[in-house]
């Protein structure tokens, strides 16, 4: 369930409380008359299903609540309410296959936003990886996988798309290319005072490194793990189960390959780092691609059902 909680103008609430009570899967309503004080106006709160919540969000906006008064959405943890569990049944669909559209843009919005912190988290995972890929320690490239933001701007990206929200193709574009490139410019530099300190080498980087050197021979199994992440990470996005995101971070190697691309540019070995790049270029392609038609097919599979649910509960 989903606590809704609104600010609305008060010549306005009776149009919101017949909203709310027309929606399917929408209880708990309260009303507090002129409780708001900035900006002014009556507090209007309800329960609704997941399942329910974009279809609410979308019709309050209608009423432009967003523009002259608030919306406010947060998870329930427990609701013990019978209620509650009769809202949820009568809401059509499965609310872990809702997909509260307004709430992944927000999201995806913050994380696709190119900031100080976006840049230091991606630099520090690539200097992490740097030394993964001096060391062929599969660890430490496993750890900055984990590390990498770079899986926010791409669900902007992806979403974006999907929404046709130019804006935040955008902001997410710029802060996914600025990312990379600062963070690439910084390796370089890390690299050099690395060897400069004898803890990096020409030979270590030419050794054999059976635990990394994937990063820079990229084949069709990376393309294809890239694939099989960006559906995964969109949908612990956009799914109540939200726990695999972090196993989506530890199976593609963008940072990791723009990491090693950055230290055989600073080593001259550029036949490594066209192999790395091709890499991050082959990761960065599957989870656009993948994200998208995932996101696509959870809009058309959830209209579908939705649909399909309705017909079934007009059936005499």
């Amino acid at each position: 369930m989903l606590h809704l909680r609104l600010i609305t103008p008060a010549d306005k609430t009776d149009d919101v409380v017949r909203v709310i009570e027309s929606t399917v899967g929408a209880t708990h309503l309260a009303v507090v008359p002129g409780a708001a004080r900035n900006p002014s106006g009556d507090i209007v709160m309800c329960d609704v299903a997941r399942e329910a919540g974009d279809e609410l969000i979308d019709r309050l906006r209608e009423l432009e609540i967003d523009k002259q008064g608030s919306i406010a959405l947060e998870n329930i943890d427990l609701s013990l309410s019978e209620r509650a569990d009769k809202a949820e049944d009568e809401a059509p669909g499965e609310g872990a296959d809702a997909v509260l559209w307004e709430h992944l843009e927000d999201a995806t919005h913050e994380e696709s936003t190119l900031s100080i912190t976006y840049v230091a988290f991606i630099t520090l995972a690539m200097m992490i990886a740097a030394c993964g890929v001096v060391l062929d320690n599969a660890i430490l490239v496993v750890g900055a996988m984990a590390v990498g933001p770079e899986f926010g701007p791409l669900a902007g990206f992806c979403t974006a798309l999907v929404q046709r929200a130019p804006r935040l193709a955008l902001r997410s574009l710029i802060a996914l290319l600025v990312g990379f490139a600062v963070a690439m410019v910084v390796t370089v530099g890390f690299s050099q005072f690395m060897d400069a300190v004898d803890l990096f080498s020409d030979d270590k980087l030419r050794a054999e490194r059976p635990n990394t050197s994937f990063i820079y021979n990229p084949d069709w199994f990376s393309f294809v793990v890239a694939v099989l992440a960006g559906a995964a990470g969109t949908l612990s996005l956009t799914s109540a189960k939200s726990g695999a995101l972090v196993g989506v971070a530890i199976s593609v190697t963008t940072v990791p390959a723009a990491a090693n691309a950055a230290v055989a540019f600073s080593y001259d070995e550029y036949r490594q780092a066209w192999g790395s790049t091709e890499q991050l270029l082959l990761n960065l392609l599957g989870i656009v691609v993948a994200g998208t038609l995932t996101l696509l097919a959870q809009k058309l599979l959830w209209a579908w059902q939705r649909e399909r649910t309705l017909r079934k509960r007009a059936l005499p």
